[in-house]
């Protein structure tokens, strides 16, 4: 069976080239054909979207685009509907992931677009979310309308299963018609998606579009931005640079890069009863998708002089990534992965040799590691899938001058302190470039209506239209009912 990713509103699918993607994950080969359009198909598709996101999207009640998004997740949720149950089946196939990992991870990024979670997205952008039906009155006078772009281009990444709804839905809720790129590594969940809400709304279905292209295809790539009032794109450096470069002048790009995130364990948290679950939910961030999210933790940072040691807290560490490994095997990696890995391990066991106190953990497989250094480091990132570092700090208070030069690339902090610690460390974290400080074991499932990398969900999206004060003030003038 051939599984067909990409959805293409007003194209017959025999108007269409289709490319046959193979997966050999896990021993088992799945294939994927994915669209393939000529310059002449985006330019086409992209006029089609834009034609429809002004005759229905942008009169359609926000409250509408709540339901609708809603039922589809609904669905995604409900274990027998057709399209959880392909999620489930062919998504560990295709990314590697253990298949329990990917069915609760599921579960907990679906629940984050939940009518009443979006809710949450429109409020925290938005003092009035009404504005984007109709002119609101504004604080300082006189009126205001927000307007999404006709068409949002999304070029996305494939790192996480699921990754793209979030800027699908964002559109969505600003009222864009959209035209997404799915990655080679995960092209199906973007495409099922669009395809549900088509089913539920036919006319929604047709403000939105999902295609794919080949890595490097400038051409496609050129095409879509030509078309775009807007783009939203993710990746690597190399990959962000080259879209912003194809960006015309005049349309905004907005990018989201590579980040690294740690943790943060403070001595109050080291007393021999709640280590061991602090290292519990340390390792889950660890283990959650092998680390491939920006908000996965690379180090962690163990306050000295608890009842519990910094290496101490490294070997319980060590420990549940070992359980971890028996409940959610880690996915095979690619050859280039693995060199990674043994890479950065060789130069964490150079460092013992010259630091007594220093120490690597690992597994016979090499499925996990763990680094422990008791000489205080600068943030570095691991070698990723399932492999970090575990550094002595004498005070919390000192890491920020660790990571200040790294200030660019600091997201998500994960944090186990008293209330009074966390809140000096949040004013500290912040002023040094962190955007997001949540609970260990929450790293990798951020909030709904967080704020990624510190920027705005909706409000980036969005144009504002005011009436000054001035204008409603200039206008009594000309009333029919003026003296």
């Amino acid at each position: 069976m051939i599984l067909t990713a990409g959805y293409l509103p007003g194209l017959s699918p025999d108007e269409v080239e289709w490319q046959t993607l193979t997966f050999n994950r896990g021993g088992e080969q799945t294939e994927v054909s994915v669209p393939l359009l000529t310059d002449d198909q985006i330019k086409e598709l992209s006029s089609d979207i834009k034609k429809a996101s002004r005759h229905y999207l942008k009169g359609l009640p926000v409250s509408e685009i709540l339901r609708t998004i809603d039922s589809a997740i609904c669905q995604f949720l409900d274990r027998s509907n057709p399209y959880r149950q392909q999620a489930e089946k062919y998504l560990p196939r295709i990314t590697g992931y253990d298949s329990e990992m990917v069915r609760l991870g599921l579960t907990s990024y679906l629940k984050t677009f939940r009518q009443s979670e979006l809710r949450r997205f429109l409020s925290e952008d938005f003092f009035n979310p009404k504005i984007l039906d109709e002119f609101q009155p504004l604080p300082k006078g006189g009126y205001g309308r927000a307007y999404g772009p006709d068409l949002l281009a999304h070029i996305w990444a494939g790192n996480v299963p699921g990754l793209p709804l979030w800027s699908l839905i964002s559109g969505l809720l600003v009222k864009a018609g959209n035209i997404g790129k799915v990655s080679s590594f995960e092209p199906l969940m973007a495409s099922w998606f669009a395809r549900l809400i088509a089913e539920i709304d036919p006319r929604l279905g047709e403000c939105i579009a999902v295609t794919w292209w080949k890595g490097g295809d400038t051409e496609c790539q050129q095409a879509l931005l030509n078309q775009a009032d807007l783009v939203v794109a993710y990746g690597n450096n190399d990959t962000l640079q080259q879209i912003r470069d194809y960006t015309p002048i005049t349309t905004r790009c907005l990018t989201y890069t590579h980040k690294v995130s740690f943790g943060m364990v403070s001595k109050s948290a080291l007393d021999p009863i709640k280590a061991w679950n602090v290292a519990h939910q340390a390792a889950y961030d660890i283990v959650r998708y092998d680390q491939q999210g920006c908000y996965s933790p690379h180090v962690f940072f163990i306050e000295e002089n608890g009842a519990v040691s910094p290496k101490q807290f490294a070997q319980y560490v060590a420990s549940e990534l070992d359980n971890f490994q028996k409940k959610f095997p880690r996915r095979t990696l690619t050859i280039e992965e693995a060199q990674d890995v043994a890479l950065w391990k060789q130069t964490e066991e150079v460092k013992t040799f010259s630091d007594d106190c220093s120490a690597v953990m690992g597994d016979t497989d090499g499925t996990w590691c763990v680094s422990f250094s008791e000489t205080p480091e600068n943030l570095s990132p691991s070698g990723l899938n399932r492999t970090a570092k575990v550094i002595s700090v004498q005070q919390l208070d000192d890491v920020p001058a660790l990571i200040s030069p790294y200030k660019a690339f600091l997201q998500t902090v994960g944090i186990a302190a008293s209330p009074e610690e966390l809140h000096r460390l949040a004013c500290l974290l912040g002023v040094v470039g962190v955007t997001r400080i949540s609970a260990l074991e929450h790293m990798t499932v951020p909030e709904a209506g967080w704020h990624h990398d510190g920027r705005f969900n909706l409000l980036d999206l969005i144009t504002m239209t005011e009436v000054e004060r001035s204008a409603e003030i200039s206008a009594e003038a000309f009333s029919n009912y003026v003296d």
